[in-house]
């Protein structure tokens, strides 16, 4: 572990990133930890008085002790510039003291225009540079960021975010699995007939199409966050919980990873039309402020995967994600394989048994056949449940942890991004070519009937 940082630096510090979750996860952070406070430096091509920038800050703090906040807005100060100007971004790091972390709150087309200047610099010793997914747009691109941050500083000073994967999440499924004893033999193909990873929600677009209808349901959640939470669910067992031992697991298994078909076929797309979601009226996608119809972007996403390796060969993993659904839920579902043979006489339960790990609330559901009331002969379904430990910190809060205490557990190795665009890139190709139908559910619902 490396020193802890003195300085954060926020490129795009005028962006609703910054006032929804960046600020507030510094509060939350530095509020729990009773932390010392970090000397916050915004930067975006606006004007901000100081006085609106410590409002800013303020608002963020509101929940946190107004001691905490006053003496963070205090030492906090804003500078206009142009994150993509050598000159503006040399006043920038000139005014930072000691080391210092840079947080690229920018889009991603910008952050890469900013990575380019910063190359041409001298940079301050032991400088973290710490960018927001998507990374990059492809594997190409991806790959060719990873080349250029390299020429400027160590891959322990790139942290990668992925607020999906907190220390709390990554805690969970990793305690679960490795132990247990009860559980870990049973992660395999002798035993598991699916594994679902889900992360539905009932918002829509929520005025985010400048990204959004960019990016849709693939590129936003299963490229990155359920790709990640793949590897955790699937990954041998790490020598232990450093950086490299957790990272190298979870890199080791998406280099096995592949689409179910490899031409990309076994995917499913969709997008949603008019509907209701919770008693409020919802237009269609495509009727949504910003969007283009004819990006064909879509907003629901599921893709089967499958693993080529001695434990999982053969067992599908389906990711799906996808907005404006009738609920919402993060999960990882376990279909456990039938017993190869029930004793005649015993009736009365169809399904397989599931095991339901819930990401958000943290909660764990296991299906059991037990006899059922009455008739000793026929068997019921019981649940097993347990409620998991929940995060201290904010999701933002876990990433600012780690960013401010030179941590990075939770960042997303250079090879594992690249990893992720290639298991995703012939699934692009296959969409880019209509090899798979664009389908239409309406808001509110399931998603299409068919699936």
């Amino acid at each position: 572990m490396t020193s802890r940082i003195d300085t954060l630096v926020i490129l795009g510090a005028g962006g609703d990133l910054t006032s929804r979750l960046l600020l507030p996860g510094i509060a939350s952070y530095l509020a729990s930890r009773d932390a010392q406070s970090v000397e916050i430096i915004g930067v975006d091509r606006e004007d901000f008085s100081a006085a609106q920038w410590h409002k800013r800050i303020s608002t963020a703090f509101a929940s946190a002790p107004s001691a905490l906040g006053t003496r963070v807005a205090d030492a906090s100060s804003y500078l206009r510039g142009d994150a993509t100007n050598p000159d503006d971004l040399a006043r920038v790091l000139a005014a930072a003291k000691g080391r210092v972390a840079l947080y690229f709150a920018l889009p991603p087309a910008v952050a890469e225009l900013a990575c380019r200047a910063l190359s041409t610099m001298t940079l301050p010793a032991g400088i973290t540079l710490v960018l927001e997914k998507p990374f990059g747009t492809d594997l190409r691109s991806a790959a060719a960021l990873n080349r250029l941050l390299q020429t400027m500083v160590p891959e322990k000073q790139i942290f990668r975010v992925d607020h999906f994967l907190g220390k709390s999440t990554v805690l969970n499924l990793i305690g679960l699995r490795f132990a247990n004893r009860i559980f870990e033999p049973l992660f395999s193909r002798d035993n598991v007939e699916k594994v679902e990873i889900i992360a539905d929600e009932s918002l829509g677009l929520e005025h985010r199409a400048g990204y959004y209808d960019h990016a849709g349901a693939l590129e936003d959640m299963i490229q990155s966050h359920l790709l990640l939470v793949l590897a955790l669910a699937a990954m041998e067992p790490p020598a232990s919980l450093d950086a490299e031992d957790l990272r190298g697991s979870m890199a080791q298994v998406l280099r096995a990873t592949r689409p179910w078909r490899k031409n990309g076929t076994s995917s499913r797309r969709a997008r949603y039309g008019a509907g209701s979601v919770d008693g409020r009226r919802m237009p269609a996608y495509i009727d949504e402020d910003g969007v283009d119809p004819r990006r064909k972007t879509e907003t629901l996403a599921q893709v089967t995967l499958a693993i080529d390796n001695w434990r999982w060969e053969g067992v599908p993993f389906i990711v799906r994600s996808g907005k404006a659904l009738a609920e919402s839920r993060q999960e990882v579902i376990v279909t456990f394989k039938e017993v190869p043979h029930l004793p005649a006489g015993l009736t009365g339960v169809a399904s397989p048994s599931r095991l339901r790990v819930s990401l958000k609330p943290a909660t764990l559901d296991l299906d059991l056949v037990v006899n059922g009331e009455g008739d000793p002969f026929t068997l019921d379904q019981s649940i097993l449940h347990a409620e998991l430990g929940e995060a201290e910190l904010s999701a933002y809060g876990e990433v600012l942890a780690d960013v401010l205490e030179g941590s990075s557990v939770i960042s997303v190795r250079g090879d594992v991004a690249e990893q992720c665009w290639r298991i995703v890139e012939p699934v692009m190709k296959a969409w880019s070519k209509d090899l798979v139908p664009l389908e239409t559910y309406p808001a509110g619902s399931l998603g299409p009937s068919e699936w």
